[in-house]
């Protein structure tokens, strides 16, 4: 039997970024580095990841943007302290905090996460329909997954009070849940880009990357999609680039 406590150290953006992480429960992927790909910061931005786990999505994008001031916020405090060694051991500078995204503005005052301090905030909530999704037994990977009726519109609450007018929110949700991001960003941010992404060609999309502005009033745009696989299942050469920390989405340029 595996031991709860064990951990594994893996690389990303093509070995560039070792992240050290659970054996089981939920484990960083391809939605963290695909988050961190489609989020636009500039040096000396203040970045806040919501539900940041191990830090795979900030710390990717710190990797890429220097000088960020960034805070990695996390529920877990096992994963909290993993998200703080990793950051240290890839000589990148992040704060980790241990702060439930649904707890209320007091809570993340106590933290220095006070309203308008932010100029980023990036965010993977769980996003499984508990109504079709089969739980996870490991309550971690379960909680990671699984979202309640509130969760999206309570993170985006969170990322709404915090942004500075005029910050950005970038969000990766599956793709079925569309009308429930545009429902939840739909009082207080417009700017909204979406980008669909396939796991193969002729397949229906299963995840959206969306950003969004607080306060932002231009309309809609949707990017050409990214496709992850090939009808081969082989990678997409566009996958392999953004993968790898070669190749940025178009939400980061917008």
């Amino acid at each position: 039997m595996t031991d709860p406590a064990a951990t594994s150290e893996d690389g990303f953006l093509g070995g560039r970024l070792r992240l050290r992480q659970p054996v089981t429960g939920h484990r960083a992927g391809h939605d963290a580095i695909l988050l961190a790909a489609a989020t636009r910061a500039r040096p000396g931005d203040r970045v806040v990841e919501f539900g940041a786990g191990v830090g795979a999505a900030g710390l990717a994008l710190a990797s890429r943007v220097e000088g960020l001031d960034l805070v990695l916020v996390e529920r877990d405090p096992r994963l909290a302290d993993l998200a703080r060694g990793n950051a240290a051991a890839n000589g990148l500078r992040a704060a980790a905090v241990v702060l439930d995204v649904a707890a209320g503005a007091d809570e993340f005052a106590a933290a220095a996460l006070l309203p308008d301090c932010a100029d980023v905030v990036l965010m993977n909530p769980p996003f499984n329909d508990p109504s079709r999704h089969r739980g996870s037994p490991d309550g971690a990977r379960q909680a990671a997954h699984v979202a309640t009726a509130t969760t999206l519109q309570s993170w985006v609450h969170a990322a709404r009070r915090i942004l500075k007018s005029g910050g950005a929110l970038t969000l990766i949700w599956r793709a079925d849940g569309l009308a429930d991001v545009f429902a939840a960003l739909g009082r207080g941010f417009g700017n909204l880009v979406l980008l669909p992404v396939h796991g193969k060609p002729d397949e229906p999309a299963i995840r959206v990357l969306v950003s969004a502005v607080k306060g932002g009033r231009a309309p809609l745009q949707i990017h050409a999609a990214l496709h992850l696989n090939q009808a081969s299942g082989t990678p997409t050469a566009s996958a392999r680039a953004v993968l790898n920390g070669e190749q940025i989405l178009p939400l980061a340029f917008t």
